[in-house]
C-alpha cells in the first residue's frame, strides 16, 4: 500500500511554483532535493519551519505516482526518516492542496485522520 505525502509552501513560493510549474524551494534547491513529510510529520514541520508566516499551501501526492525519484533518508536534525524526492516534481503530480490559515495551523481532519 502506498502512502500519502506532503509538502508545505509559503505563500509566495506557492505563487512560483504556480508559475513555473515545477516544485521546489530555495531550499529544496540548496539541499539537491524536494523536502516532504508523512501527515505525522506535518505538525514539527509546520511548527520548525513556518512559524513566521501567517498563511501556508499544504500539497498532498501519492506515493505511487511520484515513486521514481523518491528516496527515504534519515535526518540527523528531526531523529526519523524523511521523504525526499530527487529530481523534477510537476504541479501535475499534486493529487489535493489546501490553503492554511494560522491557527496553530489546522490541519484538514482527513488529514488529521491519516496521522493516527
Amino acid at each position: 500500500m502506498h502512502s500519502l505525502l506532503y509538502k508545505v509552501l509559503t505563500i509566495q513560493e506557492w505563487e512560483v511554483i504556480s508559475q513555473s510549474g515545477r516544485i521546489s524551494t530555495q531550499l529544496d534547491e540548496a539541499d539537491g532535493f524536494i523536502h516532504l513529510s508523512s501527515a505525522s510529520q506535518l505538525n514539527m514541520t509546520l511548527s520548525l519551519y513556518f512559524t513566521q508566516e501567517e498563511s501556508v499551501v499544504l500539497l498532498r501526492f501519492n506515493e505511487a505516482e511520484i515513486i521514481d525519484g523518491l528516496v527515504y533518508e534519515y535526518s540527523e536534525k528531526r531523529g526519523k526518516e524523511f521523504a525526499h524526492f530527487y529530481g523534477e516534481l510537476s504541479i501535475t503530480k499534486i493529487a489535493q492542496s489546501w490553503y492554511l490559515d494560522r491557527s496553530a495551523f489546522s490541519l484538514p481532519g482527513e488529514v488529521m485522520r491519516e496521522a493516527e
